[in-house]
């Protein structure tokens, strides 16, 4: 039995020795529910260390509260030689986790089934940190083998503009001034338009997060595209080379065509080319278009939330067959919804 005890001592001294957080954990165990196994840990002549000016009162305060409750602390785990620790030295203090601190970065090579919300995981950092530190446009563009920057803090760069002040800006992102002065290692508060800054904790708007993640706008209607969004062949047979401005959604006449996204109606009205059709204003300076529909089924001025059925598919205008065409414009200027789309 004698020997056993020994090894197990000697295999459980090993595997804490440095470990600080799990040395407390087991010597809490040993002090406040396990006293009457402890003498089993420990080797034999072992005396335990006395603790004559410690009460439970002293501890309340401290990390993890009270944990002595009598003259004598069985430190079994301790080098024997070594004088007990009381002050916990090796644990950091709660402030030290949010106290600003110069940034930093390491690098990681992505790998087969890498995606940015599995490399926050990873991490322990948010979207917007990887995303902004990395300068990514779009994250379904990531590529294996590409190397990212991985920042030993979240936050975000923002580029300074005219007008702005180290005031201003941490005002923005709630956050203080120092704390920007501190990370950036900046030796002034003067900023001038054009300087990058790295805010911490700072989180980018969320349009911006969506439109970089492709997830802003939902499907308008089920089926699939006919014709993308691009340079294609004038579909009715001139030979013509065209610029179409949004993508095509097959389906039968009378599918349902929903809001790709909460909105105002804008227009509703008959056109020669787009037949029946649908303009809703959103937020952030986008606008959306469903055109050659069959009914309308909303009014100019009404607002509709994401997904409301807005209209149905129909064969209206200049078609080939009966197809949804879909529009995105981003400040008057179209862009690829495919790009956009959950």
């Amino acid at each position: 039995m004698s020997q056993l005890k020994e090894k197990f001592f000697l295999l459980l001294r090993e595997l804490i020795h440095n470990d600080t957080l799990l040395r407390i954990f087991v010597l809490y165990l040993l002090a406040l529910y396990l006293p009457g196994l402890s003498s089993f840990f420990t080797p034999p002549n072992f005396q335990f260390p006395r603790i004559s000016s410690v009460s439970a009162s002293q501890f309340e305060d401290g990390m993890g509260g009270s944990v002595f409750h009598g003259e004598y602390f069985q430190a079994a785990f301790l080098d024997y030689d070594e004088e007990l620790d009381l002050e916990l030295s090796g644990i950091p203090e709660p402030e030290d986790y949010t106290r600003p601190r110069t940034l930093t970065y390491s690098s990681y090579t992505l790998q087969s089934g890498d995606i940015i919300g599995r490399i926050a995981i990873m991490t322990g950092l948010n979207e917007d940190t990887l995303i902004s530190v990395n300068s990514i446009s779009n994250t379904r563009l990531l590529q294996i083998g590409q190397a990212i920057r991985i920042p030993n803090q979240d936050g975000i760069y923002y580029e300074v503009r005219s007008g702005d002040s180290l005031e201003s800006i941490a005002e923005q992102y709630g956050t203080t001034a120092s704390r920007i002065s501190t990370v950036n290692e900046l030796f002034s508060d003067n900023v001038t338009p054009g300087l990058r800054l790295f805010i911490p904790e700072g989180r980018m708007d969320w349009v911006r997060r969506q439109e970089i993640n492709g997830d802003l706008f939902l499907w308008p209607a089920s089926g699939r595209i006919t014709s993308p969004y691009g340079w294609r062949l004038d579909p009715f047979g001139s030979g013509a080379r065209q610029f179409h401005t949004g993508i095509d959604i097959a389906n039968s006449i009378g599918a349902p065509v929903l809001a790709a996204m909460s909105g105002r109606i804008a227009h509703v009205g008959y056109d020669a080319v787009y037949g029946n059709y649908i303009i809703i204003n959103h937020h952030s300076g986008y606008r959306t278009l469903y055109a050659h529909l069959n009914t309308v089924r909303v009014r100019a001025g009404a607002y509709v939330s994401t997904g409301q059925r807005i209209g149905d598919v129909g064969a209206s205008g200049r078609v080939t067959g009966p197809h949804l065409h879909f529009t995105v414009y981003k400040d008057g200027i179209t862009v690829n919804p495919r790009a956009l789309m959950r």
